[in-house]
């Protein structure tokens, strides 16, 4: 039995572009009746399209799993073993420009660079979104390591952030990097905390929202959330409510999974949309007063901050050399500590009214 993991049914370039996960997954289960086999002899023959020096070296880099636990390229088959194997993806047929674009470098050695990456900033190219993005950035920064190559939209990325949310990544400077580090976001050993202002007053101070993420059935730019089942890919979002600031919650959330959208679309159905989001519904007035005076403060809030207010403020991870757990924070950019600052102001002078909750 083979499975490889779906991709939602992406069937536009710029809609398998949007994918947050920048590496292939599969999964095998060994036969009942599976006589001893090596397992890059085994793997070879179900994975097409993908060579025998490629599975040697996905083993040399512990992506090769059995029975969760990393094996060698001699390790061999045995009935109903479960192998799951974590590759990059190929490189695309398309050219990246390398552009002279100024970066907020955290921090950098030999094997990755941390990024703190500005709001309305595109992460790789895609559809409408050739040049200016990321990797275009990156691409010249990083020219000359072997890594960094004009077909490949993927250089170094491990994952990804929205075009208009803000704050931390990683990108990886060499192969072995970028796989090791891939292989944690992957088995979600990775740490990833997220602050995001919310509309409408959180019930509890903390929970966890779970629920299968795919592609809206109507409008394939957003995602949605769908009972488990065969569709969208099961995600984990974890919540703690940070300040109540009336009409809306300043929330930190921490990520279990990493699935395209995945706290836009895990709020939304929950009823308590990001603020400004225009995708998921936060770029109305969902909560609050009738009173021309508060419609015209949230008016001025949305040109404060004019995006959804999400910024991705902790990543935490074991270094891909060392193996020491390192862990990279970023302040909360302008627009968004602003539009907390300009709620907190608001609440200290106007109680909320309970029948507005």
């Amino acid at each position: 039995m083979t499975e490889k993991e779906p991709l939602d049914n992406f069937n536009t370039d710029d809609e398998l572009e949007a994918n947050q996960e920048q590496f292939e997954h599969f999964r095998f289960e060994a036969d009942p009746g599976q006589n001893p086999l090596r397992i890059d002899k085994f793997l070879v023959d179900r994975m097409l399209n993908s060579s025998r020096n490629k599975i040697q070296e996905a083993a040399n880099n512990g992506n090769i799993l059995v029975n969760d636990v990393p094996v060698k390229r001699n390790y061999k088959v045995k009935p109903k073993d479960v192998i799951t194997v974590v590759l990059s993806y190929p490189p695309r047929e398309i050219e990246i420009i390398p552009q002279d674009i100024p970066l907020n470098i955290v921090y950098e050695d030999d094997a990755f660079l941390i990024i703190n990456k500005e709001p309305g900033m595109v992460v790789h190219p895609s559809y409408g979104h050739y040049s200016g993005t990321l990797v275009n950035a990156l691409a010249f920064h990083l020219q000359n390591l072997p890594l960094f190559n004009a077909k490949d939209p993927r250089p170094g990325l491990v994952h990804r952030i929205d075009k208009n949310t803000s704050g931390i990544l990683v990108i990886a400077k060499t192969e072995d990097a970028k796989t090791k580090l891939g292989l944690q976001f992957f088995n979600k050993t990775s740490d990833r905390k997220y602050r995001a202002l919310v509309w409408g007053n959180m019930e509890d101070d903390e929970g966890t929202i779970t629920g299968h993420i795919g592609r809206n059935l109507k409008n394939r730019k957003v995602m949605d959330v769908f009972p488990d089942g065969d569709y969208g890919k099961h995600a984990v979002t974890h919540y703690r409510v940070l300040e109540r600031l009336g009409y809306v919650n300043l929330v930190e959330c921490i990520l279990e999974t990493g699935r395209t959208h995945q706290i836009r679309a895990h709020f939304k159905s929950i009823g308590h949309p990001l603020f400004n989001d225009a995708e998921y519904g936060g770029d109305e007035i969902r909560k609050g007063t009738t009173f021309t005076k508060y419609k015209q403060f949230v008016q001025n809030c949305f040109k404060i901050c004019p995006r959804q207010a999400l910024h991705a403020k902790t990543l935490g991870f074991d270094h891909p050399v060392t193996g020491e757990y390192i862990s990279f924070d970023s302040e909360i950019p302008d627009d968004m500590a602003t539009l907390i600052q300009k709620w907190r102001d608001y609440t200290s002078n106007r109680p909320l009214e309970a029948d507005e909750e």
